[in-house]
């Protein structure tokens, strides 16, 4: 079958035509870097180079990231005929290099089409440009322009010194969309560069740290608090904000201490801005969701322009919804949006971690057509500001659909899905998925069979999920390997150990954290941390309850601290510390204890192995304790049954 390539595709694109779909070929395909800079690149680093053709004419040109999946899988090689769709053309020393930034696969292989030569063929003593591309690294500092380094008006720089990156990384100025002017209310005022020309409009996906000056036009989708951090380098504070255009592309900006304050109040969710002269580093999966390897960090520089919103073809939100069902066998801490029908809701309850600092938890539970529920724990803020009208709602009697945007996927306790200050909920939301979901419900999705992820075993999770009993604690030898086991034991509470049942700990913050070592008397209402190595007023009183359980098969003791020690005995530690040892009222204090004996509940456990002097032994820790839900537990019980005769 004969192929046609586009005529003069090369030099039209040199020539600065970025709107036109041509058809070329690709000669040849090499990763950028040498081999030990490929050896230390993250696979969202990797960058491959194209020789494209149009029949006549070569040149090199950069894939972008995005893209890459393309290569790797072979959609597209040597040899392959493409179509270039979007694509922007940059000056680097004096040569031109094509960033690619969209394309479709029209031929995979392909036999090589005339004869062609790249520009160095034809001009003498030009430079090759691998030699311009082979070892291109991101640049440390963006220079914006030669004002910068203080030089005159329409005079060279110093010699080896930057102007507009063109001696560093590719100076990429798509064609895109025409330069935005913001009205004059609108611009953030401030020194005006001398030859600062306005940048042009790229989208998201376009943005990467080989380019000089860029702008975004971009909704806020999500804005985070200000947090305080201390570090070796000193305290400090950070906020940051996602970003959504109308491309659908996605990314997060992050603001540091003085650029925090000039922007922060700023920034609203929903409003649309015109950002520019930020870097681009990294982006960090482990704390931001979205789905861009790179992420913003403003600068002093740094403009923030709010845009009138006229055509609205920037969407709201947008969302890459998941089941439940979809959850079970997701890696934990991974982020999830999901979409279900709340069935119930827990009253909000105070919870102090692990940093001293007081919080709120409350759970509820969704459900959708996956035939699978999954608990959903809500934290802080959301506990009072979406989960008491979710609270409300379903004590009405009406069961409403709950987007959740970012959740965080947990393995603590079967699997389930929680809040993080990213997280974004919309409950009874108007969008397609969520009429869908409605309709089925009220079509009777609501009394139809489904199966909880959370909380009890699951056929084929992994062991620190399932439900076990006492007896198989040591006839499995569970807490002897490597890493600790986490199981859920249904057992009665038969003894409560009242010596040394709570300890005086230090109640001084180091950074954002509670010390909480042990502190020693040393006079009348004075109290002495070794750690701090200071005197105090007032101490905190902490649980260190050893208790024994017992279920049908032994018992076993274990150990409760603080937060799991006040939800076995109903009350603070302060409270039984002053009837024993201050009031001295053991009639009072017997009564407290004895009315948690015989008590059943769920017991979270921690299993782990340590050394206690030369010897080895197995600690169980209670981490999480939870009154039995006899109607929850049925359907575990009946879920355990249908599981053994299927």
């Amino acid at each position: 079958m004969p192929v046609n390539l586009t005529p003069n595709a090369i030099s039209a694109i040199n020539a600065g035509d970025v709107n036109s779909r041509p058809l070329v070929q690709v000669l040849d395909i090499k990763l950028i870097g040498s081999n030990r800079e490929r050896q230390e690149m993250t696979k969202n680093q990797e960058r491959f180079r194209f020789l494209i053709s149009d029949g006549v004419s070569a040149q090199h040109a950069m894939l972008a990231t995005q893209l890459n999946d393309r290569v790797k899988t072979g959609q597209v090689k040597k040899g392959s005929v493409i179509q270039l769709i979007d694509y922007i053309c940059s000056a680097v020393q004096g040569r031109k290099i094509i960033v690619v930034l969209n394309m479709e696969t029209i031929i995979p292989d392909c036999e090589i089409i005339g004869n062609p030569k790249t520009s160095t063929e034809s001009e003498p003593g030009a430079q090759k440009p691998s030699s311009v591309l082979g070892n291109l690294q991101p640049p440390n500092r963006v220079v914006s322009n030669e004002s910068d380094f203080q030089n005159p008006v329409n005079k060279a720089p110093p010699r080896g010194v930057i102007q507009n990156q063109a001696n560093s990384a590719p100076n990429f100025r798509p064609s895109v969309q025409p330069a935005y002017q913001p009205p004059p209310n609108y611009r953030n005022h401030g020194a005006i560069m001398k030859n600062e020309a306005p940048a042009r409009i790229i989208p998201i996906a376009a943005l990467n740290p080989y380019q000089g000056r860029w702008a975004i036009k971009a909704r806020v989708t999500a804005k985070g608090e200000i947090r305080r951090y201390n570090n070796a380098r000193g305290d400090g504070k950070v906020f940051s904000f996602d970003l959504l255009d109308s491309d659908g592309g996605e990314i997060r900006v992050t603001c540091f201490n003085a650029v925090v304050d000039r922007f922060y109040d700023v920034i609203e969710v929903g409003k649309v801005y015109l950002i520019s002269k930020g870097s681009l580093k990294p982006a960090k999966k482990n704390f931001n969701p979205l789905k861009n390897d790179w992420e913003i960090f403003l600068e002093s520089t740094s403009t923030v322009d709010l845009c009138p919103d006229e055509d609205g073809s920037i969407p709201r939100q947008q969302f890459s919804f998941r089941p439940i069902s979809d959850i079970e066998n997701a890696e934990n801490n991974s982020i999830f949006d999901v979409i279900g029908v709340v069935t119930s809701v827990n009253p909000s309850v105070p919870i102090l971690r692990k940093n001293g600092m007081e919080t709120q938890r409350r759970i509820l539970n969704l459900k959708d057509e996956s035939g699978k529920t999954v608990e959903l724990t809500l934290w802080g803020d959301f506990c009072n500001r979406d989960g008491r009208e979710l609270e409300d709602m379903v004590d009405s009697g009406f069961y409403p659909v709950l987007a959740v945007k970012a959740g965080k996927v947990s393995d603590f306790s079967g699997k389930s899905i929680g809040t993080i200050s990213s997280t974004q909920l919309f409950i009874n939301p108007d969008f397609p998925e969520a009429r869908r979901l409605r309709d089925w419900f009220d079509r009777g999705g609501k009394d139809a069979a489904s199966m909880s992820i959370s909380r009890d075993g699951i056929s084929g999770a992994p062991k620190n999920e399932i439900r076990k009993t006492v007896s198989q604690i040591k006839d499995e030898g569970l807490g002897r390997s490597d890493k600790p086991d986490w199981v859920t034991v249904k057992a009665t509470i038969t003894f409560i150990k009242t010596d040394n049942f709570c300890y005086t700990a230090c109640p001084l913050m180091i950074g954002d954290r509670q010390c909480n070592k042990k502190v020693t008397r040393t006079g009348q209402n004075r109290w002495l941390c070794d750690r701090c190595n200071k005197e105090m007023d007032e101490c905190e009183y902490r649980y260190l309850l050893q208790v024994q359980i017992q279920d049908h098969t032994g018992l076993t003791w274990v150990t409760a601290f603080q937060e799991a020690g006040e939800e076995i005995m109903g009350c603070p530690a302060k409270q039984l510390y002053n009837l024993k040892y201050e009031l001295q009222d053991d009639t009072n204090f017997s009564e407290i204890v004895r009315g948690r004996l015989f008590r059943e509940y769920l017991f979270r456990l921690k299993i782990k192995e340590e050394m206690y002097g030369d010897e080895q032994r197995v600690k169980i820790t209670v981490v999480k304790v939870d009154e039995v839900n006899y109607s929850s537990e049925s359907k575990h019980l009946l879920e355990s049954l249908s599981r053994l005769h299927s």
